[in-house]
């Protein structure tokens, strides 16, 4: 075989092979990554209450509102988790409230959470994943995502400094919220 046919040979399988990797890439993307929404959420938590038994003066009160088909539990499961970690120890106290009707439970390293029904008021939730965060004195310090933007980490969580301001003994009030962030629809 000339050297001219093995360069158009050589030519030749490296075009198929660069065609085949871009074929992959394309069907990779297309399955697998989706965009982020901008999806631009407005938390209320006037109507928000706990149930009667945890009402009221107590430890710090963490509640977790979650839909098991929700993509976007998954991005803030492992935060979850290292918070549990770090402030179960400090006294707050976790539950979760799963999507009336949706089927699944929580990974192994969040059972700690304690399993609420539907609280007084959670009705009007907007999306989820959510977070409800009330004070010693029981009274709703915070309501809303943990984050803003598509995925949540300690690096751009809400929680983090609104906890470490409640077990210091600082009073916080943000129970209405405004926020863009990977969100699935909690009424359908």
């Amino acid at each position: 075989m000339s050297s001219r046919r093995k360069a158009i040979l050589a030519s030749l399988i490296a075009i198929l092979w660069l065609g085949a990797m871009l074929a992959a890439f394309w069907w990779f993307q297309a399955r697998y990554i989706r965009p982020f929404e901008e999806r631009t959420e407005l938390f209320s938590g006037s109507q928000l209450r706990l149930p009667a038994e945890l009402a009221g003066p107590g430890p710090i009160r963490l509640v977790h509102f979650w839909d098991p088909a929700c993509p976007c539990n998954v991005g803030n499961q492992q935060h979850l988790g290292e918070l549990v970690q770090q402030f179960a120890a400090r006294g707050v106290q976790f539950y979760a409230v799963q999507k009336a009707g949706s089927t699944g439970r929580l990974p192994d390293n969040l059972q700690a959470l304690q399993p609420l029904e539907a609280l007084p008021g959670s009705e009007g939730l907007p999306a989820s994943p959510a977070v409800a965060i009330w004070d010693q004195e029981g009274k709703l310090a915070y309501f809303g995502p943990y984050s803003e933007g598509a995925l949540c980490t300690s690096s751009n969580s809400f929680i983090e400094p609104i906890l470490e301001a409640l077990v210091a003994g600082r009073p916080v009030r943000a129970d209405s919220n405004l926020a863009v962030g990977c969100f699935c629809d909690w009424q359908r």
